[in-house]
């Protein structure tokens, strides 16, 4: 789904060509313009350029399969330099995307993505507790479970613990998806919900050059249940990491396994 964007600033000068694209990547299980659409219609993210609102691949695919998808899709709509605001699960491949296609992305807008890798548990909510059943078992009826939860999962108390976190297991003997935010050599910004207070290791990540913005009133969907607090702080994120000096500061990105895809 493409979204023209308005062709002016937020002033409402012209914005001209120069304005980035805005691409928007959703999580585990979900699609991006039920998610995502009438914020990236926003006016205070709508100025400028055109909104592309990407849906993933489905199951069964590794980060960089997805990332290189992804890529292949902003090729062909000749989109360079973009923001990519991406929410959960949608946050691992960005990163997997910035790292093996760089010329795509500018600027990068994590929203509740989780960086570290889980263990399989049986019965717990999201990534974790799907990881969990053998594709046999999650055919014979463990989807009816997943289902069950995802629709149980909104009626809780926004701002609690973060149970339904997209989260992914870390790629064999590569870095994690932590380290190569770390590493990216471009503006970064994380999204997480106030309640759920400080993300582990957000002093790290402050230190290294990650905006870490805390979005209230909401649970892990930020943009569903407080739309104009997300709109707020994507929009100040981009703008507060505009600048590019921490560019220079950050250390080359390691990639994961494999080369860099061309």
């Amino acid at each position: 789904m493409e979204l023209p964007g308005t062709g002016t600033g937020a002033d409402g000068a012209p914005s001209g060509d120069a304005a980035p694209p805005r691409v928007y990547l959703h999580g585990l299980g979900a699609s991006s313009a039920p998610y995502f659409a009438s914020c990236a219609a926003h006016s205070r993210l709508a100025a400028g350029g055109r909104a592309l609102l990407l849906d993933l691949l489905g199951f069964g695919y590794t980060l960089e399969e997805h990332a290189d998808a992804v890529a292949a899709a902003l090729e062909a709509a000749g989109v360079r330099g973009a923001d990519v605001i991406a929410h959960s699960m949608g946050g691992s491949v960005a990163l997997v995307l910035a790292v093996r296609h760089p010329r795509l992305v500018g600027r990068l807008v994590l929203v509740d993505a989780n960086l570290d890798p889980v263990e399989p548990v049986r019965g717990a909510w999201g990534s974790s507790g799907i990881a969990a059943w053998t594709e046999e078992e999650f055919l014979a009826g463990g989807w009816r479970e997943a289902l069950y939860r995802s629709a149980v999962l909104p009626q809780l108390p926004l701002g609690g613990a973060p149970m339904a976190r997209g989260t992914v297991p870390a790629l064999p003997s590569a870095p994690t998806l932590r380290a190569l935010l770390l590493d990216l050599p471009l503006p970064r910004t994380f999204l997480r919900p106030e309640a759920d207070g400080p993300v582990r290791g957000e002093d790290e990540l402050t230190a290294r050059g990650v905006a870490v913005v805390p979005v209230p009133g909401c649970g892990h969907n930020n943009m569903l249940d407080n739309p104009e607090g997300f709109v707020r702080a994507v929009a100040e994120g981009l703008r507060d990491v505009s600048a590019p000096g921490d560019r220079a500061a950050a250390s080359p990105p390691r990639r994961p396994d494999g080369p860099p895809a061309r």
